[in-house]
């Protein structure tokens, strides 16, 4: 973010990750489990606003 951002707006961030994927590596046996976690994914419905800005213009935005 720009210094004009940090300075004049509050930023929310509405979305978080909260659901992990899981992975096995290639060419491993099947059973024992679903691996571990490799990352996070957060989910998202149609029209859900992941951030909010206050504090800029428009034309900023």
């Amino acid at each position: 973010m720009s210094g004009q951002f940090r300075r004049n707006c509050k930023m929310w961030v509405r979305v978080f990750e909260d659901l992990p994927i899981m992975g096995k590596p290639a060419e491993v046996r099947l059973g024992r489990g679903k691996g571990n976690p490799m990352g996070w994914i957060a989910r998202m419905s149609t029209g859900q606003i992941p951030f909010e800005m206050d504090g800029v213009s428009l034309s900023n935005a």
